[in-house]
């Protein structure tokens, strides 16, 4: 099959990680466009807290199993973890930029969570103790880049897939074009204002230094 069968997988993880679950809850369950919400993005975090907070645990599993699911079908059927890896990174791009939803959608965490459950299932655990860290501080963007980035020192440490270090690269970038691209928010006039939002956005995933103002807007 050569590299045909793993072309189609890479194909088919974009098209899973673009089902828009966070959407579809805000949609069937209250009648909202999540978008219209908070920091606009179609996450969990915004169904917890625009649609009802329970329903972060199916829209979490499912966004985890998206990824999930068709990184362990390319090491199931033998591509090797390179493959894997870019099979799982191509569910992180649906997550994000999914095409049911003209490339508005969520940050990419929860597919991410399913990438590495699947290659290197101890960075699952170190990641959510980072972002739990940052839940009870009340501001996990930060945290979540820490995470993401000492994942490879992780994999180091324990011996773990050397996929596992281009995968964070890789998830490094995206995380940090996404915060940034915004699902194309307006950009201020001022260029001082645009480097004050560039780095806010980036280090903070929000415009606002307020986060549970930025989290509770309604656009």
């Amino acid at each position: 099959m050569g590299v045909a069968g793993p072309l189609l997988l890479i194909l088919l993880a974009y098209l899973s990680g673009s089902i828009p679950t966070a959407y579809l809850a805000g949609k069937w369950l209250k009648g909202i466009d999540i978008r219209h919400y908070g920091s606009g993005t179609v996450s969990g975090s915004m169904v917890y807290e625009h649609v009802h907070r329970w329903t972060v645990v199916p829209v979490g599993i499912f966004d985890i199993a998206k990824a999930a699911v068709p990184t362990y079908l390319a090491i199931r059927f033998g591509f090797g973890e390179n493959w894997a890896a870019g099979v799982g990174i191509a569910a992180i791009v649906g997550h994000n930029w999914p095409v049911f939803l003209k490339f508005t959608g969520g940050r990419g965490i929860s597919p991410f969570l399913g990438v590495l459950l699947v290659l290197f299932p101890w960075a699952d655990l170190w990641l959510l103790a980072f972002l739990a860290t940052g839940f009870l501080l009340g501001d996990s963007a930060p945290f979540t880049l820490a995470g993401i980035a000492t994942i490879s020192p992780l994999d180091y440490w324990l011996g773990g897939p050397i996929a596992i270090h281009w995968v964070v690269a890789v998830m490094l970038i995206i995380t940090a074009v996404k915060r940034v691209e915004a699902n194309r928010r307006p950009w201020p006039d001022s260029w001082q204002e645009r480097f004050k939002i560039f780095w806010m956005r980036l280090v903070f995933d929000r415009d606002i230094w307020q986060h549970g103002q930025w989290i509770h807007r309604s656009l």
